[in-house]
């Protein structure tokens, strides 16, 4: 036992492991008030909520990293955590990737539309008509 630790039982305090969990808890209550004022979506708030709540296991039972390396078959520890985070991390970039086609394809047509106003072939009662729908 080191000097800045707490042992209770077989758990062993550190100011890592309350740490981290409270950052966890931070972010996992940021991400949720985020989502009822609207600004993020449900799914993202499951993709936060599941990294942080990995990351909060992860600190408070390291031995669970032990279980996850015998049932992937991946040889370390180190290595699975490693392995785990680059498909997280590969998975957020697919979802904003995705995220950004649909607001590219939605700037393209706002754009067009606005072309066509401008240049006559689009009346202004179309415009409306089609926003109503």
């Amino acid at each position: 036992m080191t000097s800045d630790a707490l042992m209770v039982g077989t758990f062993e305090i550190t100011p890592y492991r309350v740490i981290v969990p409270l950052v966890a808890l931070f972010f996992f209550l940021y991400v949720w008030s985020c989502v009822f004022r609207g600004t993020k979506t449900i799914w993202e708030a499951c993709l936060w909520t599941l990294f942080w709540g990995g990351v909060a296991v992860i600190v408070l039972f390291p031995r669970w990293i032990s279980l996850l390396t015998m049932w992937t078959g991946i040889r370390g520890q180190a290595n699975a955590v490693f392995a785990i985070t680059i498909g997280i991390l590969l998975f957020i970039v697919f979802h904003i990737l995705i995220r950004m086609e649909k607001m590219q394809k939605r700037i393209t047509d706002l754009v067009r539309h606005h072309a066509l106003e401008d240049a006559g072939l689009l009346e202004k009662s179309e415009t409306r008509s089609k926003r109503e729908i």
